[in-house]
Order: structure tokens, then sequence, then C-alpha cells
């Protein structure tokens, strides 16, 4: 299988804890580190070296990651196990800072790729609804944005013309 976004990533780092990270979250508190491979979020919003190695480069990355047989049935079971619990738990309760907004990052990530790819986003959704009073997290959503290309800079020595 071609693996362009070296998705192989994820899986060995979820080989490890995976069992755990799905415990933890059934439990209702995340006490370890797994968030970066579990809840992947887009590039350019965490900068630990973990962070960056684990980010998703955009909507076609977060998108293999969902069709990924072991990898999207695995962020849909983690995600439906947290949009599972009790009610009077919040994201911050669950996850503590800054993972909260690491949940709503990729919550906000994983809904987009989704809707772009023409599924249902409901479980993302669902989150984002619970937990963030159905707001995405903007600055996932900036970076989604495409790249307005800009006309080059002209030389000072036009005149700027």
């Amino acid at each position: 299988m071609k693996d362009p976004f070296h998705l192989t990533r994820f899986i060995e780092a979820q080989s490890r804890v995976y069992r755990q990270a799905l415990n933890e979250l059934a439990a209702g508190e995340k006490r370890s580190h797994w968030m970066w491979f579990v809840f992947p979020q887009i590039e350019g919003l965490g900068s630990s070296p973990t962070a960056r190695h684990f980010a998703i480069s955009g909507l076609a990355e977060a998108q293999a990651y969902l069709e990924h047989p072991l990898l999207g049935g695995r962020l849909l079971e983690c995600t439906t196990t947290v949009n599972g619990l009790d009610d009077a738990l919040t994201a911050r309760s669950i996850f503590s800072s800054p993972d909260d907004l690491k949940f709503r990052s990729s919550m906000t990530l994983f809904s987009r790729a989704t809707i772009e790819a023409g599924g249902d986003a409901a479980p993302f959704e669902t989150a984002l609804k619970r937990y963030f009073s159905g707001k995405p997290d903007q600055r996932t959503l900036d970076l989604l944005k495409p790249v307005t290309v800009r006309p080059a800079r002209l030389h000072a020595s036009t005149g700027g013309r």
C-alpha cells in the first residue's frame, strides 16, 4: 500500500498506547501522552518537535487518515467514546489544558476533511457542538484556507509600478 503521507508514523506511535488511550477516554480522563497521534492537528499549530512530526499537512492528508482502514476507525472510535461520556464532563475536564484545544482543532480538521470528501461528519460535528458550543477552531480553519497567490512585489527601481 502506498503511503505518500507517511501515515505509518501514526500506526507506529499508536501501537504502543492505543488501548491505554481508549481506556483513559472511556474513563473520562486523559492521563498519559498520546494526544498528537490519536487526535492529530493541522500543521502550523504546534511548535514542539512531536507536534510537528505528527502534524497533518492539509485536507488531503486528513482524508487519507480518515480513509486508512486502521487510523480512520480508531479516530472514529475515540471520538465516539468522547461523545458518549457523561454530559457533566467538559473538554477541559477530560483532556486538561492545552489538550482540550488540541481536541477542538482535531475535530475541526476532520470535520472539514470529511465534509470536503462528501462524507458524514456527524461524530466530529457532535464533538464540536457538545464541547465547544458548535464553534470550530478558527486557527485550524484559517490554516485550511487556500493560499491566495499574489503578484510578486515590483522592484523598488520601477517605482512600484
